[in-house]
């Protein structure tokens, strides 16, 4: 199996793309404009909502040739059979994550700080998102934003690929993908984007064929 595209990794908020017909929608979209990987995150919305919108988004992006990855929700992206899952520092530990999904799926961590980060246990983690890069309203009980030398640190010191995420837009994607990250996680510069498609390929022209 290939290796995951990191470079521009959306990630799909309800409110902002317009529940999942938007959703939908802005993932067709992006995918189309280069984006690799596409995340369902909806921390408001009941299981059974969750299970049909993953349905939905994996059959989306299989036919399109990306992958999806279920935020925090492992028995969801189990059902499913989602490309992988994105866990939290609060949330199921990645190991146990790895353990129920096995070794082909895409496990990934979030780490905001040289602490978490040492206590990472990398031997289940495919990649690492690393923010908040800038302050960002999508999630509200975020650590305190990074600043880049501070992500660049991070970045530096880590053994996995690292996806820069927090209040990244097209002013300054090219800063972020100085700092040395596989990719860009984004919400409102895709799902609140005029056009998904060229909002997209602005975001990979930053990283080239770095895969």
């Amino acid at each position: 199996m290939r290796s995951p595209d990191y470079r521009v990794y959306l990630v799909l908020d309800p409110g902002q793309c317009g529940g999942l017909a938007g959703m939908l929608r802005v993932s067709e979209a992006a995918i189309a404009g280069g984006a690799g990987l596409v995340q369902l995150r909806a921390p408001d919305w009941k299981k059974r909502d969750w299970l049909a919108a993953a349905r939905a988004l994996k059959t989306l992006c299989h036919a399109r040739g990306a992958r999806l990855i279920v935020n925090d929700h492992v028995d969801v992206a189990l059902a499913i059979g989602a490309d992988g899952v994105h866990v939290g520092q609060a949330d199921l530990p990645a190991g146990v994550a790895r353990a129920l999904l096995g070794p082909d799926a895409i496990v990934g961590l979030s780490v905001s700080s040289a602490a978490e980060l040492a206590e990472a246990d990398l031997a289940a983690v495919d990649y690492l998102g690393v923010g908040p890069v800038f302050a960002t309203a999508s999630k509200p009980d975020a650590a305190p934003p990074l600043d880049l030398p501070a992500l660049g640190a991070l970045v530096s010191a880590a053994r996995r690929p690292c996806v820069a995420i927090g209040g990244i837009d097209l002013n300054n994607a090219a800063a972020v993908a100085a700092t040395g990250v596989a990719g860009v996680a984004v919400i409102g510069a895709l799902c609140r984007a005029p056009d998904p498609t060229a909002a997209a390929r602005a975001l990979l022209k930053h990283f080239g064929d770095n895969r």
